[in-house]
């Protein structure tokens, strides 16, 4: 008796299964799929900025060096209470032990700038002024979130267009949508958007004098969503 109560219970729950999925496949119903995409100019430009004393008798300081990156980017208006963060500081605290050496000092900085334009100038500044390890770590779109819900709204326009098309040439009509599904958006260059190094070298004093960034822009972000929608045939 008690295997027929598992055989019952069990036939019970696949009936049970079988007419949910048939709430809308017994009925006539088509079925499409739609992407769209955009790209978008970056407004979150991170960058990496590695203050290093220099290995010598003269050399700099982290302290000095941290005075002439607050005097450049104060120069270019920027907020360096909000905009610059410090992610790492160490130093050769065990070289100086084992082998006896100066110790020296290294400090990594954050900084966020809004266009490509302010980050060629302070590229080229901070290089003036000794500091060249500066890297380009990612790009963002900072309103993102909110794009991307209007391109899933255009997505199911676009998916009901697909299957009105398709539903006319047989004379019938599209219904209410049974089904819709979200899928994966697709982020290219978007989040950890790495970027190659960018150290400004290569030429002589007159020309960094002279020197003036091309006004070019970051890569483009390609924001893209899909989705697929059931809907019902009349």
């Amino acid at each position: 008796m008690k295997k027929l109560g598992i055989i019952v219970i069990a036939f019970v729950s696949v009936f049970s299964a079988v007419a949910q999925t048939k709430n809308f496949i017994d009925q006539p119903y088509v079925d499409t799929t739609a992407k769209v995409d955009t790209l978008v100019v970056p407004d979150r430009i991170f960058v990496t900025i590695v203050l290093q004393e220099e290995d010598s008798k003269g050399k700099v300081s982290i302290e000095d060096l941290e005075k002439k990156l607050e005097k450049v980017l104060t120069a270019f208006a920027i907020n360096t209470k909000k905009d610059l963060q410090v992610t790492d500081m160490s130093s050769n605290y065990k070289q100086y032990f084992l082998k006896k050496k100066d110790i020296h000092k290294n400090k990594s900085f954050s900084l966020l700038l809004r266009d490509a334009k302010t980050a060629n100038t302070v590229f080229v500044a901070l290089e003036k002024e000794g500091i060249s390890n500066v890297f380009l770590e990612k790009t963002e779109y900072s309103n993102s979130d909110q794009l991307q819900l209007f391109l899933k709204m255009k997505a199911i326009k676009k998916a009901k267009l697909q299957a009105e098309y398709l539903t006319n040439a047989l004379g019938q009509e599209v219904g209410k949508a049974l089904y819709i599904m979200d899928r994966n958006n697709q982020l290219n260059r978007y989040h950890n958007n790495q970027l190659d190094e960018v150290v400004v070298i290569g030429y002589g004093t007159k020309m960094k004098e002279d020197y003036k960034p091309i006004e070019v822009e970051f890569e483009k972000i390609l924001l893209e969503t899909t989705v697929s929608v059931k809907f019902e045939l009349k």
